[in-house]
């Protein structure tokens, strides 16, 4: 099921958030997520989102700032069974379009975007972390 996010959704999507960007951003010490963490709880909130739940236990959410993907987070052991496309097929019936940003190294990502009809737009630098990201975008 996919729901809104309510309040006492926090501590169990910043768990996958924390999770899910240590792992899949092998090439981005760890220091930089937890460093990160308390700012993300903070502003999270604020954000449009989305989450995946199952018997009541959540294993995934997306993110977004109006047409802005922040991102699709998955539980480790809930990737690759559909959740982060039925996440986002959710939100394309709510958008006209979308863009976001991934890190060039993020390859599955970059993958799962491109199958999904986004098309990279540009790259530039992200100044945090001196990584190349790949503006991707989608539209209806």
């Amino acid at each position: 099921m996919i729901r809104k996010f309510r309040e006492n959704d926090l501590p169990s999507i910043m768990q996958i958030w924390f999770d899910s960007n240590v792992e899949v951003h092998s090439f981005i010490p760890e220091k930089y997520w937890m460093d990160n963490f308390e700012m993300v709880k903070d502003i999270l909130p604020q954000a449009e989102i989305y989450v995946y739940e199952n018997l009541g236990k959540i294993s995934g959410f997306i993110g977004l700032n109006k047409d802005y993907i922040e991102g699709i987070f998955v539980e480790k052991n809930m990737r690759s069974k559909g959740i982060g496309k039925q996440l986002l097929n959710y939100v394309k019936k709510l958008k006209e379009e979308m863009h976001l940003s991934a890190y060039q190294k993020n390859y599955k990502t970059i993958s799962f975007y491109q199958r999904e009809d986004f098309v990279i737009q540009s790259e530039s630098i992200d100044n945090d972390t001196n990584e190349k990201e790949l503006l991707m975008s989608w539209k209806k």
